[in-house]
């Protein structure tokens, strides 16, 4: 029990501390309205067909932010609870890592793309 709160501490920790960051990165972004030197929100505008020009930046931020920082922290805090190798914990990491940004980026951009035509749809 004391390791899992232990393990849950520092995966709170590094959340806040990598939320924090990441939100004000973005925000700085586009504050200077350089939209396309954000690689997450060009992949969901490309990847799921999006129109540029409806799509709300300020709002996405926080959903990015949050998904960013949970994928960051919670690779860290379950490749620290392993007691493998050094090299099995990175390979783990890693295959880890591009397995939750595909999904999480993959459900976040289905309900964008369903939001998003569904407004097109009232509009018409």
């Amino acid at each position: 029990m004391e390791d899992f709160l232990a393990n849950f501490f520092w995966f709170s920790v590094f959340f806040i501390f990598i939320f924090i960051i990441y939100f004000f990165l973005l925000r700085h972004k586009l504050k200077k309205k350089k939209y396309s030197s954000i690689g997450e929100i060009g992949y969901l505008l490309k990847r799921f067909h999006l129109d540029a020009s409806q799509v709300d930046y300020w709002k996405l931020l926080i959903p990015i932010s949050l998904m960013n920082a949970f994928i960051i922290s919670f690779t860290a805090t379950f490749v620290m609870m392993l007691p493998l190798e050094m090299i099995w914990q990175l390979m783990i990491g890693f295959v880890l890592v591009f397995a939750l940004i595909y999904a999480l980026y993959e459900i976040y951009g289905r309900h964008l793309a369903k939001k998003y035509q569904s407004r097109k749809k009232m509009e018409k």
